[in-house]
């Protein structure tokens, strides 16, 4: 059995609580004010680009139902839970996928969809009756190039109660954070695909104790490096799911200065873009939300993760 990280009771001491808290309440106040851009289109299941319709609204569902499970100050778990709420309305309160897998029954998308929000209690039986029967076909089962992606599928099938339909060790041991490459060997790319690991293998950070002494020792070590690296980049989105990553080692320790450059990073109303400068002013609605929406969420996740973490000693800055 692993520790699950659980939700504290009220406010505790931490270095960094008022400035997290408060990058926290402003990254979702952005987000509620701007939920009509996760709206989905009519043909969200047929032409509609998934990167811009279901993408986000699943990225809506994973990170607020997290806020709304874990953090600290009941005025943000409500708000977070209000976000939930809009995303499964959304979802038609899980029609939207029975269509899916119905379009796509090869994919897997829909299920690490719905894994989202079945971990937080939205169900629906005639999907998950539908889910079952397609991830026993043999085809839906064929191996994936794509170990992180994996992963994901298996936590998916996990949160939804339906058994794995390969070894996740397995998988595990052929992604980044399996094999532990030599530091310098990461970019951009395989960034993302480490922080992925983390959170796939920790539930996207309720069980950090799933992390293997070996695994933990690597990202202590190289992650202020890496971090340091991508704060430099501007890349911010980044930066947030390696503070993110930060939160979950045993002992974490709070990096002040970093989270200030994510802080000094965001809009003047509690934005954070992707990478770089904000978008200039006169940038369309929407526009602004594809270059904000997915690394505001990150930040507000981030944020909530490193309010809830056990900490060893801060760093300085």
């Amino acid at each position: 059995m692993t520790t699950a990280r659980a939700a504290p009771a009220g406010p505790r001491a931490h270095p960094g609580a008022d400035l997290l808290d408060t990058l926290v309440a402003e990254g979702l106040d952005w987000v509620e004010r701007h939920r009509a851009h996760f709206r989905l289109p009519p043909d969200v299941a047929t032409t509609a680009d998934p990167n811009l319709t279901l993408k986000p609204l699943g990225e809506l569902a994973e990170l607020s139902a997290l806020i709304a499970e874990l953090h600290p100050r009941p005025e943000l778990r409500a708000r977070a839970r209000r976000l939930l709420a809009h995303a499964w309305q959304e979802a038609r309160q899980g029609e939207l996928f029975a269509e899916l897998v119905r379009g796509e029954p090869q994919a897997t998308y829909p299920v690490e969809l719905y894994g989202s929000f079945a971990r937080a209690g939205l169900r629906d039986a005639a999907v998950e009756e539908l889910v079952r029967t397609t991830t026993g076909l043999r085809g839906w089962q064929l191996a994936r190039e794509d170990h992180t992606r994996t992963l994901a599928v298996l936590n998916a099938e996990a949160r939804i109660g339906l058994p794995h339909h390969t070894d996740f060790g397995a998988a595990l041991a052929h992604t980044w954070l399996g094999r532990r490459p030599e530091p310098w060997f990461l970019e951009c790319r395989t960034a993302y695909g480490l922080t992925h690991d983390v959170f796939h293998l920790t539930d996207w950070g309720r069980a950090p104790s799933r992390l293997s002494p070996a695994a933990a020792e690597y990202l202590r070590l190289w992650l202020p490096a890496w971090l340091g690296s991508w704060l430099e980049e501007r890349l911010w989105d980044l930066a947030g799911e390696l503070l993110a990553v930060a939160a979950c080692l045993p002992g974490a320790v709070f990096d002040a200065a970093a989270w200030q450059r994510l802080a000094a990073a965001r809009t003047a109303d509690g934005a954070l873009p992707e990478r770089d400068d904000p978008p200039p002013p006169g940038t369309g609605a929407a526009e602004c939300f594809t270059a904000c929406y997915h690394s505001t969420l990150v930040l507000a996740f981030a944020g909530t993760l490193a309010r809830t973490a056990t900490l060893d000693s801060e760093a300085p800055g």
